[in-house]
């Protein structure tokens, strides 16, 4: 089982870890959807516009402390599995989980559900009353090395055998791409039926098309940073080892003087 085996886990995986204490539930949404609509028992509500920010140390990533203290309040440790849900098909979780993936988190204890909070209610109880929690020390080691790289190596990227792919919509894509990039709409890997991640089979097919595929370079870019998160997590999970990720928008990388092409 390698590293990223669990990094996209069914309902079931996570009702059987309800109860487990070395498990947190997190739930992404806004906290009047959090308390009003219900919420997957035992979750804590950590919504994504508390750790959004334009003012972080690279990109849209929030400071540190300000991470730490947000998981600290939230009950976690940096030995605690997070499982991340959305009402959005996980594109809001995705981002929770690159962001902690970037301030430290292990990858190994970093886990989406498979579909969001409406495809879990088909099957599984939901819960109203919030959940409260003992602070805990949340201080993790910050990692060694990461897959984030900025607009140097996009454009190095761009010029080698690596992929680069843009991760917006294809009118998007057509307005104005960097060079040499290839488009995956992040939508085209959710299956709107189960509103999760299709099946391993089908997406080789929808990658493949595309030209990415395992064991190549992968540069991803976009202008919304939760729709490159989603693809991010999407091609790790699959086993996709040299997955790089530009934290920067294009609209940045116009500012910075780079080449668009359309």
């Amino acid at each position: 089982m390698s590293e990223t085996d669990d990094l996209v886990v069914s309902a079931s995986w996570v009702a059987e870890r309800l109860n487990d204490p070395d498990v947190r539930v997190v739930d992404v949404r806004d906290a009047w959807e959090y308390d009003g609509i219900g919420h997957v028992p035992g979750a804590v509500n950590v919504p994504f516009d508390s750790f959004r920010t334009s003012d972080g140390e690279s990109g849209m990533m929030p400071p540190r402390e300000n991470w730490i203290d947000l998981l600290a309040a939230a009950g976690v440790t940096p030995e605690t599995h997070l499982v991340a849900y959305d009402d959005t098909h996980g594109v809001f979780a995705a981002r929770f989980l690159v962001t902690a993936l970037y301030h430290g988190h292990p990858i190994e204890r970093l886990h989406l559900l498979d579909g969001d909070f409406s495809s879990w209610t088909r099957d599984h109880e939901t819960a109203s009353a919030s959940v409260s929690v003992e602070r805990a020390e949340y201080d993790p080691e910050p990692p060694g090395e990461t897959p984030f790289v900025g607009a140097d190596a996009v454009a190095a990227a761009s010029e080698s055998d690596a992929v680069v792919v843009d991760t917006r919509r294809p009118e998007e894509y057509a307005e104005g791409h960097i060079p040499g990039a290839v488009n995956l709409d992040w939508k085209d890997l959710v299956d709107e039926d189960t509103r999760g991640v299709k099946h391993p089979d089908e997406l080789e097919v929808v990658l493949g098309e595309k030209g990415i595929v395992p064991g190549e370079r992968v540069v991803l870019y976009c202008n919304t940073a939760r729709r490159i998160s989603h693809t991010f997590v999407v091609l790790r999970w699959l086993g996709f080892a040299g997955v790089q990720f530009y934290e920067g928008s294009l609209t940045e990388w116009r500012e910075l003087g780079r080449e668009v092409v359309s």
